[in-house]
């Protein structure tokens, strides 16, 4: 059996989803403050979607502003609709349809209609894929706030190690973006009510449910802390240690025989921390902006040869 663990370690406390709403509601007014754009990086499907439902409603209710809501993800955008199209089917509770309908609400389905938002002024909120700021156009839109003090980024979810996310969770000053160091002047703030990892009594909860587990369990999706965490909890009590196994990148396990030798191409610290490709990447990234910055091509043919003289002497 496969387990995840992302939370292994944590004890949430337990929410509900009016105080879900109570804490966006509160992020949302601080960033409406700075008369900027508040940014959430958001996955595509489901985050997204619980995102612009308690956004809309908190609207309608008036305990928020009322402010234009930019949903700047195709996918995010086909998934938006298939929640839309099956609102009856979800929650009878909520007016789905309405909330994902909401006037404010303005989908961005091509790169020039991205681009425009830039033209903005005054306080709007954009969600944006992806959710931990490693790919996708909210990166855009972190280009062109994260050096505002009028700017807000929510972070609504967890943020692996090595993420740009997770970077600006842990205070980062400044951050590369495309090629480029962005000052991080914008707020930054952190909600994980929106999560939808369980956490360490849920999945000790979720594996013992599964008893007996006869051959072996794999507890993968976590950083080492947490993979820890949720095997001191379950080790013995509910499965014995030598049937847990927390696998790192090139152990090999065999269906009919669990081999726990370990060859691997790096070392557990080396998957998440710098290496001399990202050294290369910069160095490539700076070469093409000197020549791209040179006032011709006289002087683009100049810094060239001197790169190449400095190879050959190297």
């Amino acid at each position: 059996m496969f387990c995840e663990s992302t939370y292994g370690d944590s004890d949430r406390p337990s929410t509900t989803h009016a105080l879900r709403r109570s804490h966006l509601a509160q992020e949302v007014r601080d960033a409406a403050s700075g008369r900027g754009a508040l940014l959430i990086p958001a996955f595509a499907v489901e985050r997204t979607q619980e995102l612009i439902v308690d956004l809309a409603d908190l609207m309608a209710r008036g305990e928020i502003p009322t402010a234009p809501i930019f949903l700047d993800s195709p996918l995010a955008i086909r998934a938006t609709e298939v929640f839309r199209n099956n609102a009856a089917s979800l929650d009878p509770t909520v007016d789905l349809d309405r909330l994902l309908t909401f006037n404010q609400l303005h989908f961005t389905e091509t790169v020039d209609e991205s681009k425009s938002i830039a033209r903005l002024s005054g306080f709007h909120i954009i969600i944006a894929a992806s959710g931990m700021c490693d790919a996708g156009s909210i990166r855009h839109h972190l280009k062109r706030w994260l050096w505002r003090r009028k700017g807000t980024v929510l972070l609504a979810g967890f943020q692996a190690q090595g993420t740009l996310g997770r970077f600006l969770r842990d205070g980062a000053k400044a951050v590369r973006i495309q090629g480029e160091e962005i000052k991080v002047a914008a707020r930054i703030r952190y909600i994980d009510e929106y999560s939808g990892h369980a956490d360490g009594p849920e999945l000790a909860r979720w594996i013992a449910a599964r008893r007996p587990i006869h051959r072996g369990l794999f507890i993968v999706h976590g950083e080492e802390h947490a993979l820890g965490g949720l095997l001191n909890r379950i080790a013995e009590r509910t499965v014995p240690t030598a049937q847990i196994f927390t696998p790192l990148l090139d152990d090999v396990f065999a269906p009919t025989s669990i081999d726990v030798a370990r060859r691997r191409r790096l070392t557990p610290d080396a998957v998440v921390n710098l290496d001399w490709h990202n050294d290369m990447s910069k160095l490539l990234l700076d070469i093409n902006d000197q020549i791209e910055a040179a006032a011709d091509d006289r002087s683009r043919g100049v810094i060239i040869r001197k790169l190449r003289k400095a190879l050959e002497g190297a």
